[in-house]
């Protein structure tokens, strides 16, 4: 049984809007075809695409860990991150 939503989930769209290497909004992390169909997904399809989001976001601060610990720079790792510095998803 879906949970009846009482408020409107809104776009986590950023306004950044570039893809990084794997295909990802830099600012948002979500895919291209989750940013092209946000609006005709149902709210339980958006809820599951916040959470992709989420994950891909613990994915990059365990990258740029990873990289500060071993030395490397990790620059491009550190500027996406700096996009979404205040946002919560």
């Amino acid at each position: 049984m879906e949970q009846l939503e009482f408020f409107v989930i809104p776009s986590p769209c950023r306004g950044v809007c570039e893809s990084n290497q794997k295909g990802y909004c830099k600012g948002c992390l979500r895919s291209r075809s989750e940013r092209l169909c946000w609006l005709r997904l149902s709210d339980t399809q958006k809820q599951h695409v916040l959470r992709l989001c989420r994950l891909r976001r613990r994915k990059l601060e365990q990258l740029m860990w990873l990289a500060q610990k071993a030395g490397k720079g990790g620059d491009e790792l550190m500027e996406q991150l700096s996009m979404q510095a205040d946002f919560d998803f």
